[in-house]
């Protein structure tokens, strides 16, 4: 017979842990309900955990009834230190109890007695039946009861706890813990305890002595000492402290043992409180997961629930082996891996090249696996680069290319590969197309975005998928001055490495897809990133033009600022030192001019890091403002004016960036060589840099940008009809957020608003917006709980997101695209709250990606409709997209362009408020802004 098992969950704990740890939040009936909200989730999140573990066949919530107890009566001054409940909270404790008969949990309190009371008596009634007692609670008081059968589970830190727990952290056992409790007090409740008395001498006492009475009738006798003169002197303190801190657990129990039983929970009573309080979410998660979380789950009288599919199992394949793979240098070998590929239907390609330039590089090798080891290398450009030097035996590249493009441009042949875009931008190169394709980098960012056991690239995929070690390609080429081509490498160790690639990206891909179906990436991958992966090839390939002159001089103009500042910064410090040394800087700010607020790090050197200067900065240190517009300068000059000269393509003449598929976590794309995300916008000398990026003779520079599109997505996911209105009408957002918190708008109210409405999606603290704001700490709370009042459905929105990802590990774009967040529940508090303020804006920042993608893949089809080959779409950063456009073309481009960026996200995602795009035109990057 199975023994029966009574979970007991301190619900007075939760209230406040609710209420402390979520931001302020109304119902749509005007009601503060955070503490609802976040009490709410907490059952559900318990119901969930007990259903995956050895559950209750019993369970009751217990609550304090009132703050007036026996044990007032008892000493007058029992909490009379503790303050009131928060107002706000006060009208949420009738909910809460709805909230738990709504989950069809018996709800115990009696008056007169406080929940710790209760939950002492029905866990000696229960032992004394026979049962098993789990006590759901990290209340030390309740430790008293810690027996056999009995332990406590604290849901916060996950954590079981029995007499082991009471030992290390008190040093005595559960049954002498109310004895170490009455000698130290508690300053919480107002038990006076005895005065010089704390955990550690207590328990040393009562460890010594045994009981608190037997440590009284010592104490004349001990050594002369304060203690000693305490002990003797408050007495009586000690035992009444003892009786108030004592659980009272003979109480007649106000529902029988047997009623507490679980019977599941039906889904109507907690339909009806989620809708009468507008929790969207929870009643998303109940409609589709309601038998998984409920707590009825648990019992062996509940319906059984219905089993989770098998996840898919991948065929076990042979360990990698290098000398199967196959050099190809003759007609009939290539003509057999050829039918080989068309019999399997999927044939993974890698291409190997002379540089990494896709733009400029020579094809020296392709390489086909069809099966684990079944791999081969054909190489086309390989031997030195001496036009005398001795050629190995290869096949003619153009017959290579002939007999490859039928089949790599084979509907029926499905194509693999790794970062597929070098390869399809070299083999356009050379009129091959590769299509249709799967791409395993990219699956492997749609399945892992965010985790940390490993990246996306092959070779640490290999590691942790495969747990193989790829041949590392500096093994190969070798480093430094002895370095050689590909080209150069001999034919042998060229086709163990190639080869293996190809190898190895196929077994990847056989995980990923079995992945991609069962964990829900399909949507995100097949309808939103595979899509743009040769839209990305095909605007890498293209480049954009870059004037020279135009950075040349722009290098000169930053050289004589930068020379002008360093004068400056040497006079202002007395004396010249090299303002690019961190060390040098900090000796001069914090030592020489004594300026207060210098940290140094562990190397010894002060921190003059960016928040530094900044801080001295607003303290009107003249002298950190110039340090930092140095930086900017040199920065700028470095890495754009100068650099962008040296990276112009010598047979191009245009700049050619790399995008990244799987660079940024949220599903944004970054850009390298060079990075064009980081250009400053926002500043003049931001601005010039951009005039650089030109358009060719005939052609102007277009460039479609979405306005506020992330605070529209957040009207729309957060569901705020204050913000949805105002963009419905098409006002000026901004401006209604004014109004909405300052109840007026000018220049002041819209700059702070501005600055309110961006930083409050990017989950920014009270100290982080008044930094922004620079205001005190207090008001920029202030406004925080403001904007949360004016605009709840963004409050709600932040608790459900946090939830979830707390729950799942996870967020979700509206186009299903999950981002993981290991560190959601780090115990080093700032690792929790930077992936907590990550989490927040996932949702938004990853569908504004999501959409810009889906805008990008449709791009190219709905020009070439509309009668313009000769557009081209050149660049994406952020939220923008940069074209080249014949002046001729101009109205019917920007028509089309609008309407592609406006309906991106249909049919998949109906938004409730429209996407807005502004659109300019000039002979510059800089101008069409």
């Amino acid at each position: 017979m199975t023994q029966n098992h009574l979970y007991l969950v301190d619900g007075s704990g939760y209230i406040f842990r609710a209420y402390h740890q979520l931001p302020p939040l109304t119902n749509r009936h005007g009601q503060p309900v955070g503490a609802v909200y976040g009490y709410t989730t907490m059952l559900w999140k318990l119901a969930e955990e007990l259903g995956k573990a050895e559950g209750p066949t019993h369970m009751a919530v217990i609550l304090d009834k009132g703050s007036h107890t026996f044990r007032n009566d008892m000493y007058d001054q029992y909490k009379a230190q503790r303050p009131p409940a928060p107002e706000d909270l006060v009208p949420q404790f009738p909910m809460i109890r709805d909230a738990t008969r709504a989950f069809s949990l018996p709800c115990i309190e009696e008056a007169g007695f406080e929940a710790d009371d209760l939950i002492a008596s029905y866990t000696q009634a229960a032992i004394r039946a026979g049962w098993h007692v789990t006590i759901v609670s990290s209340d030390k008081d309740l430790m008293q009861l810690i027996q056999p059968g009995v332990d406590m589970y604290d849901t916060m830190k996950n954590e079981r706890r029995g007499p082991d727990y009471v030992m290390g952290k008190f040093g005595v056992r559960p049954e002498q813990l109310g004895d170490v409790l009455a000698l130290m007090g508690d300053s919480v409740d107002n038990v006076p305890g005895v005065p010089g008395i704390g955990p550690k001498t207590a328990s040393k006492l009562i460890t010594e002595y045994g009981d608190l009475e037997s440590v009284l009738t010592a104490a004349p006798i001990m050594k002369k000492s304060k203690m000693q003169e305490n002990l003797i002197a408050h007495a009586e303190m000690a035992r009444l402290s003892r009786r108030l801190v004592a659980l009272y657990d003979t109480m007649d129990l106000p529902e029988p043992l047997e009623d507490l039983s679980l019977k599941g929970i039906p889904p109507e009573p907690l339909q009806t409180f989620l809708e009468h309080h507008g929790f969207k979410s929870l009643l998303t998660r109940l409609g589709v997961s309601t038998a998984a979380v409920a707590v009825a789950a648990t019992s062996a009288a509940m319906t059984e629930a219905r089993p989770a599919p098998a996840a898919p199992v991948a065929e076990v394949a042979p360990p990698i082996d290098r000398s199967l793979y196959e050099t190809v240098v003759t007609e009939e070998a290539l003509d057999r891996w050829v039918a080989a590929a068309r019999a399997e239907g999927v044939v993974a390609v890698d291409t190997e090249t002379d540089m990494l330039d896709c733009v400029s590089c020579a094809l020296v090798g392709i390489s086909l696996a069809v099966g684990p080891n079944r791999a081969c290398y054909i190489p086309v450009g390989h031997g030195g680069t001496d036009m005398f030097a001795e050629k190995p035996p290869q096949l003619p590249k153009d017959l290579v290319l002939a007999k490859l493009k039928p089949l790599l441009e084979d509907d029926g042949v499905l194509k693999v590969g790794q970062n597929l875009k070098y390869d399809m931008t070299v083999l356009a190169r050379h009129g091959v197309s590769i299509t249709p394709f799967d791409d395993t980098i990219v699956m492997s960012f749609d399945l892992d975005a965010g985790q940390s056991l490993a990246g996306h690239g092959m070779d640490e995929a290999a590691k942790v998928h495969l747990d193989h070690i790829c041949i590392a390609f500096k093994d190969v080429v070798g480093t430094g001055k002895k370095q050689i081509t590909f080209a150069e490498v001999p034919l042998d160790r060229a086709t163990e490495y190639a080869a293996e690639d190809a190898d190895v990206t196929l077994r990847l891909w056989k995980l990923y897809k079995l992945r991609v179906a069962a964990e829900g990436a399909t949507r995100v991958y097949e309808l939103v990133d595979r899509p743009l992966v040769p839209v990305i090839a095909k605007m890498e390939h293209a480049g954009i033009k870059v004037d020279r002159d135009h950075l040349s001089r722009l290098s000169a103009e930053f050289s004589a600022g930068i020379a002008a500042l360093e004068t400056e910064i040497h006079a202002l410090a007395d004396q010249p030192f090299a303002i690019g040394s961190t060390q040098q800087l900090g000796a001069i700010l914090f030592e020489k001019m004594g300026l207060k607020g210098g940290k140094k790090g562990k190397s010894g050197a002060y921190s003059t890091d960016v928040t530094v200067l900044e801080q001295l900065k607003a303290q009107g240190v003249e002298i950190a403002g110039k340090v930092l517009d140095w930086r900017q300068l040199s920065k700028l000059r470095s890495t754009y004016t100068d650099a962008l000269q040296q990276q112009i393509n010598k047979d191009t003449g245009r700049v050619h960036t790399s995008y990244s598929l799987s660079g940024a976590q949220t599903g944004r794309l970054s850009s390298t060589d060079p990075n064009l995300q980081n250009i400053p916008i926002r500043t003049e000398v931001g601005r010039q840099i951009r005039h650089a990026f030109v358009a060719e003779p005939g052609n102007v520079i277009l460039a479609a940008d979405y306005s506020q599109i992330e605070l529209r997505l957040a009207a729309h996911i957060a569901d705020v009809p204050g913000l949805r209105d105002a963009f419905l009408a098409g006002e000026d957002i901004h401006a209604a957020t004014a109004q909405q918190l300052f109840g007026e708008v000018n220049r002041d109210t819209r700059g702070r608003a501005k600055t309110i409405n961006f930083a409050i999606l990017y989950g920014i603290s009270r100290w982080g917006l008044a930094g922004r704001l620079e205001i005190g700490a207090d008001e920029a709370q202030e406004m925080i709980s403001r904007y949360y009042e004016r605009f709840p459905g963004i409050s709600v929105y932040i608790n459900e997101t946090l939830e979830k990802a707390r729950a799942n590990g996870y967020t979700e774009t509206l186009f299903g695209r999950k981002t993981w967040f290991p560190r959601i529940r780090a115990s080093i508090q700032h690792e929790r709250q930077g992936a907590e303020r990550a989490a927040i804006n996932a949702p938004i920042q990853g569908t504004s990606a999501d959409i810009i993608k889906r805008a990008m893949a449709r791009m190219g089809p709905a020009l070439l409709g509309a009668g313009l080959p000769d557009v081209k779409m050149l660049l994406q950063v952020h939220d923008e997209l940069v074209f080249e456009v014949p002046q001729s073309d101009i109205e019917a481009a920007s028509a089309v362009i609008r309407h592609v960026m406006e309906t991106a996200a249909e049919p998949i995602v109906k938004l409730s408020v429209p996407l807005g795009v502004e659109i300019g035109t000039g002979p510059s990057w800089g101008a069409a802004h």
